[in-house]
């Protein structure tokens, strides 16, 4: 299944493993999935 970054909206790409190319942020109880260019943007 893919999943959209929630900042941009953009498709995330899988690996192999079907683990995301990118990192997951916690707000309050929920796992949202960033992309790896909004996580370059964010730090």
């Amino acid at each position: 299944m893919a999943e959209k970054c929630f900042l941009c909206g953009e498709k995330i790409h899988t690996t192999f493993l079907e683990k995301i190319q990118g990192t997951y942020l916690r707000e309050g109880k929920k796992l949202k999935a960033l992309c790896s260019t909004c996580q370059k943007k964010k730090q």
